[in-house]
């Protein structure tokens, strides 16, 4: 009898691992695999400036939406790079997003790292939208408001990748 309950005690664990085994598969593999590209969710926010950033009114344009936060000390070190890519490619559009602040805190931010086009998601609607889970994130929308590409932390190779982005036309 002891050999039978062995054999069924080593059955319940291998059944038990299997299990384990596929809710990550299912639940954490598989999401995270690319798909190609995905709708865009509606995005309608406040800007800094006083008036609106429509998407759906960006048709036909390469949108990258960067959003960060104030107290997120990778993108403080990332805003130059996005300032700059935004005025090496005027053919496209880049919107800073800040995330879960108020206009109080975010403006004088933006002023300090002269800052253009800054829209407010104060909360975090869009962000949670795009499945934002770290900043900056970075994500790129082409003219049909297809998600293109996304990129999650700061390195300055980023700046090369959209660049990609946006000579190839997505």
């Amino acid at each position: 009898m002891s050999s039978l309950r062995r054999w069924t005690a080593r059955g319940l664990d291998v059944l038990a691992v299997l299990i384990v085994l596929v809710a990550l598969v299912r639940f954490v593999v598989l999401p995270r695999l690319h798909h190609g590209p995905v709708q865009a969710p509606p995005v309608l926010l406040a800007t800094l400036d006083g008036g609106r950033f429509d998407l759906a009114r960006r048709h036909g344009r390469l949108v990258f939406l960067d959003f960060w936060a104030s107290w997120c000390d990778p993108c403080r070190a990332s805003i130059p790079m996005v300032q700059h890519f935004r005025r090496t490619h005027p053919g496209v559009d880049v919107v800073s997003v800040d995330v879960g602040e108020p206009v109080a805190l975010v403006r004088p931010f933006a002023a300090q790292f002269k800052m253009d086009d800054v829209a407010l998601d104060p909360d975090q609607t869009v962000a949670h939208a795009f499945g934002v889970t770290g900043y900056p994130t970075v994500v790129a929308i082409d003219g049909a408001g297809r998600v293109r590409a996304s990129w999650v932390g700061f390195d300055p190779d980023i700046e090369r990748a959209m660049g990609e982005v946006a000579a190839s036309g997505r």
